[in-house]
């Protein structure tokens, strides 16, 4: 009797109902994510007409969060004629989570960073959380936050970080290794214009210090540097996913924007923006196509620092860890998931892919994006075991396999979708 009525009204919603009233809005299901939090960042208010589209907005909304998996709605009479009791329910994901990323570091041996993420501190839906990395050296970092913290629009991040690599610097004559560290804290605002559209602004005050390890030297390219900078962000989210579980469609689209200034000539300040295209399409009942396309340009500098890397954990799977950089690139991933199994809370899907991307070499120009030298494309198979009733519990292998100039070969472990 409740379904039927629920869409005899959604029925009568089409036609319009304005004069119909919400009496008042409930949440039920949640258990660790507070009522008054719900109730905040939905829309629909005690009061308002009775509005289905504005409800399916706020059902959108409240998948989007860490802390719930699913959501809907039910609407009910109340005592008064004319208005209506509607129930938002919920089914929560749990969210204190682990992560681990596992890879093989630039002198050869295995690299990873092990972790703990809370992403609904307090019942608000605020992310708290810390890394311990280990690649060749020590990095560690922790970072906070809260996109409701003021309102329903407006919150907060804050993050600090130390983190210390081995990188590679690619000289003409040949390639030199260094000991790369990077002390950084940023501040960042918050804004959600709507459920669909947001944006970040900051600024991120950072020093960056090289030290030479091994390998070829140049006279121009100093062995020991140290510079303080800072960097000014902003970050535009356009988030047009339709999530049902681990099935993903739709659009989203993602720009970063920043400028950096810096206190050395040989690191000189410059400007770089990147944006990632994603588009996600549900094949049958068990099938999923996800692709992702970046695009991006910074300041064409000649330097042997230069901003876009070629690496495994972040575009090219099998190719390697910071095997090169460019001042611009262009890299399209696409791949097909496939739902093996489907029980009440584990997932087995397996993953088809192909990365390919190219860059323009420091100093160059835009012919090098067509130059084969720069042009990598990698397909491959992978796996990914699910768990759904755990916020972004995904542990990902990938195998990816070079079929381009100098291809490689490797693994890929990692929690979380590739993208």
């Amino acid at each position: 009797m409740r379904n039927f009525l629920s869409v005899l009204l959604l029925l009568i919603a089409v036609s319009g109902y304005a004069q119909y009233k919400v009496a008042d809005v409930k949440v039920q299901g949640n258990e660790r994510t507070t009522t008054n939090f719900i109730k905040k960042i939905v829309r629909l208010k005690p009061g308002m007409a009775l509005d289905s589209t504005l409800m399916d907005q706020d059902i959108y909304r409240l998948k989007r969060l860490p802390s719930i998996s699913h959501a809907y709605y039910q609407v009910f009479p109340a005592l008064e004629e004319g208005t209506y009791n509607v129930y938002y329910g919920v089914e929560e994901n749990f969210t204190l989570i682990p992560f681990a990323n596992v890879y093989t570091s630039n002198d050869g041996e295995f690299a990873f960073r092990l972790g703990l993420q809370e992403f609904n501190l307090f019942g608000n839906n605020v992310t708290l959380g810390g890394f311990y990395q280990r690649d060749v050296f020590n990095s560690y970092g922790v970072h906070l936050r809260a996109p409701y913290l003021f309102s329903n629009k407006l919150g907060l991040a804050v993050s600090y970080q130390n983190l210390r690599t081995q990188e590679p610097v690619f000289l003409d004559n040949g390639t030199a290794d260094y000991r790369y560290n990077n002390k950084a804290f940023e501040v960042l605002g918050l804004f959600e214009v709507n459920f669909q559209n947001r944006f970040e602004f900051g600024i991120n005050f950072f020093t960056e210090n090289y030290d030479y390890l091994f390998g070829e030297t140049a006279p121009n390219v100093p062995q020991d540097l140290e510079v303080d900078k800072y960097l000014l962000k902003l970050i535009y989210n356009y988030d047009g996913i339709e999530y049902y579980y681990q099935y993903l469609s739709g659009f989203k689209s993602s720009l970063n924007f920043q400028y950096v200034h810096s206190t050395s000539g040989m690191l000189p300040e410059f400007v770089i923006g990147f944006n990632d295209f994603t588009y996600f399409q549900r094949v049958g009942k068990r099938g999923n196509w996800a692709n992702r396309l970046r695009l991006g340009l910074s300041s064409n500098i000649d330097t042997p620092f230069a901003p876009f890397a070629v690496d495994n954990n972040l575009n090219i799977r099998g190719v390697g860890n910071i095997i090169d950089r460019g001042t611009g690139a262009i890299v399209l991933n696409t791949e097909y998931r496939h739902t093996l199994i489907d029980k009440d809370w584990f997932v087995l899907q397996s993953n088809v892919f192909i990365d390919g991307g190219t860059w323009r070499n420091p100093g160059g120009d835009f012919s090098d994006f067509s130059d084969e030298q720069n042009l990598r494309i990698y397909p491959g198979i992978g796996v990914r075991f699910i768990h759904k009733r755990i916020f972004n519990a995904i542990f990902r292998i990938d195998y990816g396999h070079g079929i381009t100039n100098m291809g490689a070969k490797g693994i890929v472990f990692g929690i979380g979708q590739y993208f």
